[in-house]
């Protein structure tokens, strides 16, 4: 009779659990720094960051940011995953970044979307993560 052997979950690796949120070797305040200087750096338009932290399990910061062209886009997503791999991040996910017209950066702590302006107003991302938590405080008031 063999004995059935799991993987080991507590070492990073392939066989981590999807669901699981990654945390990232910095603290998220600092990652959230580096990306916002990033931006700012590759002149991204109407940054907003959506503090998550305590509100989801996904991610502690969302970053939505628009670019110029999908050109724009990739070239800033590209440079934000630089950064965060300088930073220590490992196993970043990206979706998106082939066409450019919404790029996902998935950083553990830190999500980052970048959209070309008119896809941005399509989803209204932060007005949806926003008016999720206002709601309720102004039932209380």
């Amino acid at each position: 009779m063999s004995s059935l052997r799991l993987p080991n979950l507590s070492s990073p690796g392939r066989h981590a659990i999807a669901t699981a949120k990654r945390k990232t070797v910095s603290a998220p305040k600092t990652v959230l720094k580096v990306v916002e200087k990033t931006l700012d750096d590759d002149k991204a338009t109407d940054p907003v960051v959506i503090d998550l932290a305590g509100k989801s399990s996904m991610a502690d910061y969302m970053i939505v940011a628009s670019g110029l062209s999908s050109r724009h886009i990739q070239s800033m997503a590209q440079h934000v995953v630089e950064k965060l791999e300088a930073k220590g991040l490992k196993s970043i996910r990206i979706e998106g970044a082939d066409q450019g017209d919404w790029v996902l950066i998935d950083g553990g702590d830190i999500v980052v979307h970048l959209f070309r302006p008119e896809v941005r107003a399509l989803y209204g991302l932060e007005k949806m993560w926003a008016d999720s938590w206002d709601e309720p405080a102004a039932a209380q008031a």
